[in-house]
């Protein structure tokens, strides 16, 4: 181990000498009894056993959460938008409830793709809308790329796709011996600075925030789980070509961007904008990574707009021209 990462090890165990320091798991019936309501159900998938919830009425909507979190950064949205849509959103694998796929040593884009495909196909739906942040928007842009027929629009909240550098801690957490440490605890203060760094305003992370994103964290097997993600994401994220495709997107797309996102940056959006043949963008200024979680009304009312129409204010921007 060299000298670098010998004092990366050794800041990371002085950081974490204090309480609550995340050291074993929460049990799945405490878990369950906290983090799930009447619209939860759980369905199998391939021996997954993925949690998700249905909810509203009218076109489908399914909602794609980000990366080491849970369907719940979509409450926001729901609360607004369940009146004109059924809206259907899950913890991806390695996540949330759902858990870890036990059979499973990297989740690589195909099978998170393929996973959704079983998933919709599963709940009998046919077409539907599609949006997602982060790694959500990942999968969910090389979704209908794949599956065009069934891709109805699609919206990228601050969305992976192109070559970038890893965010500090998930790059940490990728590191050999790190993140084998990382499985065994995770405190709770560093969940914390890890959601206040990805907000623009760190003022609007309450303590219930914090402690929902902590105690799924704990969820047996999802801490291995996030440490072979952030793996799969920093060996991807290094590859030339990965937004080669996004330019066979067929679906009309929203582009919804924070401006003080640090994770993936405003010239990810650019990138996406270039290539895409039709984009409408919206961005918002002193939002960070999460504009469903930040600005849960504006970010939600904007969707509904463009899913109505198909376009956000009076003209899409045309990338082609």
């Amino acid at each position: 181990m060299n000298i670098f990462r010998l004092g990366l090890l050794f800041s990371f165990i002085w950081l974490t000498g204090c309480a609550s320091m995340g050291i074993g798991s929460r049990s799945m019936d405490e878990l369950t009894q906290h983090y799930t309501n009447q619209q939860s159900r759980f369905v199998n998938i391939d021996g997954l056993n993925i949690h998700y919830r249905d909810e509203g009425q009218g076109p489908v909507l399914v909602l794609l959460h980000g990366v080491a979190s849970s369907l719940h950064t979509w409450d926001g949205w729901v609360e607004q938008l369940q009146p004109h849509y059924r809206i259907i959103r899950l913890d991806l694998p390695g996540h949330g409830l759902t858990g870890p796929d036990l059979a499973r040593k990297r989740y690589d884009i195909g099978y998170m793709v393929k996973t959704l495909d079983t998933f919709l196909s599963r709940l009998n739906i046919e077409k539907a809308h599609l949006a997602g942040n982060s790694l959500g928007g990942y999968i969910s842009w090389k979704y209908a790329v794949q599956h065009p027929q069934r891709v109805d629009k699609l919206i990228l909240v601050d969305a992976a796709g192109y070559p970038q550098d890893m965010p500090f801690i998930m790059n940490l957490a990728s590191l050999p011996v790190i993140g084998e440490m990382s499985q065994l605890m995770m405190p709770r203060f560093m969940v914390g600075n890890n959601i206040k760094a990805a907000y623009g305003d760190s003022d609007k992370v309450s303590s219930q925030l914090v402690r929902r994103y902590h105690d799924l964290t704990l969820r047996k097997g999802n801490r291995k789980a996030l440490v072979q993600v952030f793996r799969t994401m920093k060996e991807q994220s290094r590859n030339p070509q990965l937004g080669d495709e996004v330019k066979q997107v067929k679906a009309p797309t929203l582009l919804m961007w924070g401006e003080e996102d640090n994770w993936v940056p405003l010239d990810v959006l650019a990138q996406f904008r270039r290539d895409l043949p039709v984009a409408s963008v919206v961005t918002y200024e002193g939002v960070g990574h999460l504009p469903m979680e930040e600005l849960p009304v504006q970010s939600a009312r904007d969707a509904h707009i463009f899913l109505q129409t198909g376009q956000f204010f009076s003209m899409p921007v045309s990338m082609g021209n």
